[in-house]
């Protein structure tokens, strides 16, 4: 009953990362359809009354608008435009930085050391954990999850020595917290593993 309940809980925020962005898209579609309304109003009157025109025309100058954006924002001063909206605007909406990241994570598709799986070494032993982002002095700011919750827990600055990154996927770690710990053994594997690299690579430094 557990492992099921866990299972579902799992599928159910990997289809909430796909949903909500999806919803947004299509509500701001429909907000800009009805912002240009009165523009395309004028021709839509040109097109037969069984034609639901001023709708269709809305969808076609919303749509001609973001396919503008998004040549310009392929541009490089387009690039620069699109960076300072996203931190000084996007990056202000509380959450919007972390389901950025988790989207981009659960999809395979981020470059970013954040929320990298990692096993955190405690007194009592091992734990699932994610780096949240690296100091300047070697630290590691780390986010231990409590299980079965993957987005509650507690937040340490740790020494790096105390740290095990791991080369695995995100996905993969979160379904270890889920799951009730459940497939830990493969983090131990993918740590064990790695180990020999990192250690040679300290001796050498």
């Amino acid at each position: 009953m557990k492992r099921l309940m866990a299972s579902l809980m799992t599928v159910t925020f990997r289809g909430l990362l796909v949903i909500v962005p999806a919803y947004l898209a299509v509500l701001l579609l429909v907000k800009g359809m009805m912002s240009v309304g009165h523009l395309v109003r004028p021709f839509a009157r040109l097109l037969p009354d069984w034609l639901p025109a001023e709708e269709f025309l809305s969808l076609l100058l919303v749509l001609a608008i973001c396919a503008v954006v998004g040549v310009l924002v392929g541009t490089r001063h387009g690039q620069g435009v699109r960076d300072w909206i996203e931190r000084y605007v996007f990056e202000k909406i509380p959450g919007y930085e972390l389901l950025r990241s988790l989207t981009r994570q659960v999809a395979g598709k981020s470059v970013e050391s954040a929320w990298k799986p990692a096993l955190f070494q405690s007194d009592e032993g091992l734990a699932p954990a994610f780096i949240i982002e690296e100091l300047d002095d070697g630290r590691y700011t780390v986010f231990v999850p409590s299980i079965p919750t993957p987005f509650a827990g507690a937040v340490f600055i740790l020494d790096r020595r105390r740290v095990h990154p791991l080369d695995v996927p995100f996905t993969d770690a979160l379904k270890v917290v889920s799951r009730w710990g459940y497939g830990a053994k493969n983090l131990v594997a993918a740590m064990e593993k790695g180990g020999t690299q990192g250690g040679a690579m300290r001796e050498s430094q």
